[in-house]
């Protein structure tokens, strides 16, 4: 890394949690990979900065990826980069870079000015073929691919394809040339973290909402989205992340400046035992016991890092294919014990939220996608508007 990058002091921008390759509920080029091909990624910095680095991925990568180039740009819209905004990266003064498998590395830092809410475009060309490729599935944000070298390219129209997933983009960090903040808020969970049903390229995931909020308030944090869809809290899957208690670590407590954190997770735990398909593997039947354990786990490492952590409790799911009396159990034995216990430092009550006046077992019609689990635009407004900001 260069001696610049060094005497930086970074702090969070943007970041995503990384996943293993895998076919995922959209199309996407993670299992094909890319090779001799251009890919152009928008993300949404919640921070600001006046330079910037970007952490590529390759930790679930077979074999070392070469990063042939690498640009950053100011976004103008869709595939298009703001004209003089463009920068090359440069990964310890070369342009190009190998990762090994299973590493992850940082550019060097390049000059670019953000402010909270400012769209950054990274694009990343792949000169020889990468195979599978370490990504983010569900990003609610559109990719863009381009045949051969494009990373100069002005017309927006050589990316012709897309899909909605982050590709080896880890995290966007910004620094002001000022000293570190112990400002971050990190929200973890599945795929209601993660944005599930948002609007594609509207920002309107439950963390956009948050962040906003904080924002108009007049006390603008960085606040990353680690959610992960489909994620579990105690068991591992091979399309849906390492479980959550295993993941905290990497994808929370070391993130930069993290001072809070907001844990909803545990849905799938109840839900995927209650369905047979084999994306839904593993699926034991938990007990909330095995959940609350799992818990007091994240608690347990959150304030040994001098982490403030509020936990969630499980929406209503009535109505889904993992409902059932057994479910709707656990579920309630989990949420009764969340705002009882005094065990997390805050509660945010998303269930009492959301729920359906008419019916608390079943997601209020005004803030359902449609699928009786996953929220709507509206309803992740809703969800981040019942966050006590002052136990961030």
């Amino acid at each position: 890394m260069s001696g610049e990058s060094n005497s930086l002091v970074w702090n969070a921008g943007w970041a995503a949690a990384v996943q293993r390759p895998s076919e995922g509920f959209h199309k996407n080029w993670a299992l094909e990979g890319f090779a001799d091909q251009t890919v152009r990624q928008v993300v949404r910095v919640t921070g600001a900065g006046t330079s910037a680095r970007v952490r590529l991925s390759n930790r679930y990568g077979t074999a070392p990826l070469e990063i042939t180039g690498a640009a950053l740009a100011r976004t103008d819209e869709g595939p298009a980069v703001q004209d003089g905004t463009e920068r090359r990266l440069t990964f310890g003064g070369a342009p190009s870079v190998l990762i090994p498998p299973g590493g992850e590395l940082y550019s060097d830092a390049a000059e670019v000015t953000a402010a909270p809410f400012d769209s950054l475009t990274v694009s990343l060309y792949f000169a020889r073929p990468t195979g599978p490729t370490t990504f983010h599935a569900q990003a609610y944000a559109t990719a863009y691919r381009a045949e051969g070298d494009r990373l100069a390219a002005s017309d927006p129209a050589v990316f012709s394809e897309t899909t909605v997933s982050w590709y080896h983009l880890a995290a966007v960090e910004l620094a002001d040339g000022g000293p570190a903040r112990r400002d971050t808020v990190v929200v973890f969970g599945d795929s209601i973290t993660d944005g599930f049903a948002s609007t594609v390229d509207g920002n309107h995931r439950y963390s956009d909402a948050l962040a906003e909020r904080l924002a108009e308030r007049g006390t603008p944090r960085p606040v990353l989205n680690q959610g992960i869809g489909g994620n579990l809290l105690l068991n591992d899957s091979a399309w849906f992340g390492e479980r959550a208690v295993d993941r905290f670590r990497r994808d929370v407590l070391d993130q930069p400046g993290v001072r809070s954190v907001v844990v909803l997770v545990g849905l799938n735990d109840i839900g995927f035992s209650e369905v047979d398909l084999p994306t839904y593997k593993p699926n034991p039947d938990n007990s909330a016991a095995e959940l609350i354990a799992g818990y007091r786990t994240l608690i347990a490492l959150a304030h040994a890092a001098g982490v403030r952590i509020t936990g969630a409790t499980i929406m209503p799911f009535k109505g889904s294919e993992y409902h059932t009396p057994k479910a709707e159990a656990k579920r309630r034995e989990v949420n009764d014990w969340m705002r009882t216990s005094g065990e997390f430092d805050a509660v945010a009550d998303f269930a009492a939220a959301l729920a359906d006046p008419d019916d608390p077992d079943a997601l209020a019609p005004a803030h359902d996608s449609g699928d009786r689990k996953h929220p709507d635009d509206e309803g992740y407004r809703a969800m981040a508007a019942a966050i006590d900001l002052a136990a961030l």
